[in-house]
């Protein structure tokens, strides 16, 4: 393949990530719930735990898991015309998880749509961080902390399991997912963050 059809796959990979990645599951499956619109409660965003905080952990759940199958299904797709293509296309799921043109570039923090790429690029390295995610909220509580925890260890589990080019695309998630996770660093610093099932205005 020339150099311009490598660019190019790369580029349909990253954008079709993108659009992947942007479709707000949460705020489609609660308004479909009759829940109105989930932006207006909790932290505003779309993600799973601020689904959690209407009450109905059914809706949570799902959006947990078409969250992180937005994440999968481009990787997947991707990774038929090679690992730099599906490495672009798992970047681009989760940027547009955070970031999705349809919401004035205003969504989730990205962790659920992480779990699914990874799941993908490198299931053993996706499986690690899940369970670091589950039994760090089973242990503290604190769905924001399991979160950190998960990115922060989520560059070595991947350096581990496949190398040092899955580490970097995981090392550029994990530190966007962070930085998604600015303000509940501030609350936990304070000890003001809610624990998982409590409601706060602006958790």
């Amino acid at each position: 393949m020339t150099g311009f059809g490598a660019i190019a796959l790369i580029i349909a990979g990253a954008l079709g990530g993108y659009i992947c990645g942007s479709i707000p599951f949460g705020l489609i499956i609660t308004r479909i719930a009759g829940l109105g619109d989930i932006r207006a409660i909790g932290s505003g965003n779309i993600g799973a735990t601020n689904v959690l905080r209407t009450g109905r952990k059914g809706i949570a759940a799902l959006t947990l898991v078409l969250d992180a199958l937005k994440g999968a299904v481009p990787v997947l797709f991707a990774l038929r015309y090679g690992e730099p293509v599906a490495h672009f296309a798992a970047a681009g799921a989760v940027v547009g998880h955070v970031f999705p043109v349809w919401l004035g570039f205003k969504g989730g923090k990205g962790v659920a749509t992480t779990f699914g790429v990874m799941l993908a690029v490198c299931w053993p390295a996706g499986l690690a961080a899940l369970v670091t995610w589950a039994a760090s909220a089973a242990i503290f509580r604190y769905s924001s902390l399991a979160a950190l925890l998960a990115m922060a260890l989520l560059p070595v589990y991947a350096w581990v399991f496949s190398g040092p080019r899955v580490a970097v695309l995981a090392a550029f998630i994990a530190l966007l997912v962070v930085a998604c996770h600015r303000t509940n660093i501030v609350r936990l610093w304070h000890g003001e963050e809610p624990r998982i099932g409590r409601k706060s205005p602006d958790a």
